[in-house]
């Protein structure tokens, strides 16, 4: 088995636990800026310990950091927290579940996004899985309690817009990512993947911690009176963030995106067991399509 394959998992559970634990905090009261900030306020520093730490066992070099790595690394950094931010509205929208499979149109978009800007393109058959998925993206868009309005209306309406929005943005922000690692030319995989995750998570934390000081007053004290939480949220995130990083190192982003798609394994569980929601049977059929279509991608990785 590939390195990255286990990698890549990994970070998907870990990922559905940040998302979990952020579900959580938006019914304490904080904002949704407030509980994406969460997620970078203690990775920043965690990433920076396992950097320092990893330096001074290793006897490596810091990488020296390119313009090309670094318009990649805040590109990116910029496109996952609106992902994120978009990703927490999306909970108050629809259920738990359907909310991370809306996500899920990463995928799709990674390929589109990994082949306009890497140049790494995919297999027929792999856009075949990609299409299945699609499919199954339009019939989850299609609210369960709406059947009266125009096909139109249940399909393009908010829920649809915030997870379209959210899985191009992080699908983006997968690419830019690779990009960053790669532009960091010969160093050792993890070393690049650790480092380029340390400079996004100190340059969101800044940047999210500047927008809450001038436009959410008072919301970064909330974020630390929930600290108990807030800072499962971190790092549980810095865990996924280091996962899929080091997964972007070794393997075509749209690659990782598809079998990090066993998320929603994990996503179902928390939802019919901590959570206690049920999905309808067109939303079961929507999800099944896009399992199916992860089925497939695996098949012709």
């Amino acid at each position: 088995m590939e390195l990255w394959i286990p990698i890549t998992i990994a970070a998907a559970f870990s990922q559905n636990l940040r998302f979990m634990l952020q579900k959580h905090l938006k019914s304490t009261g904080l904002s949704t800026a407030g509980a994406t900030f969460s997620r970078f306020l203690y990775a920043a520093p965690l990433a920076a310990a396992l950097l320092a730490f990893y330096l001074s066992q290793s006897g490596a070099s810091i990488p020296i950091p390119s313009s090309r790595f670094w318009l990649y690394a805040i590109s990116g950094g910029i496109s996952q927290i609106l992902a994120t931010m978009l990703v927490v509205a999306l909970f108050a929208q629809r259920n738990f579940a359907v909310g991370i499979t809306f996500k899920k149109t990463e995928v799709i978009q990674t390929a589109m996004f990994g082949l306009l800007i890497l140049g790494e393109g995919i297999s027929s058959n792999g856009l075949f899985a990609i299409l299945v998925g699609l499919v199954g993206v339009i019939v989850l868009a299609d609210p369960p309690q709406e059947n009266g309005l125009r096909w139109h209306q249940r399909i393009f309406n908010r829920a649809s817009a915030f997870g379209l929005g959210a899985g191009a943005l992080f699908g983006f922000s997968g690419i830019a990512y690779r990009g960053a690692s790669l532009a960091l030319g010969d160093s050792g995989f993890f070393l690049r993947a650790v480092f380029t995750l340390m400079c996004v998570t100190t340059f969101q934390t800044l940047s999210m911690a500047l927008y809450l000081r001038f436009f959410e007053a008072g919301e970064i004290s909330r974020v630390a009176r929930n600290w108990r939480v807030t800072s499962l949220v971190g790092l549980s995130g810095m865990l996924g963030s280091l996962g899929w990083f080091t997964a972007f190192t070794l393997q075509n982003a749209a690659y990782v995106k598809a079998l990090g798609q066993v998320e929603l394994v994990f996503t179902f569980l928390a939802s019919y067991f901590i959570f206690k929601e049920r999905s309808t049977p067109r939303e079961i059929i929507g999800i099944a399509l896009v399992i199916a279509s992860i089925l497939l991608l695996v098949l012709v990785l």
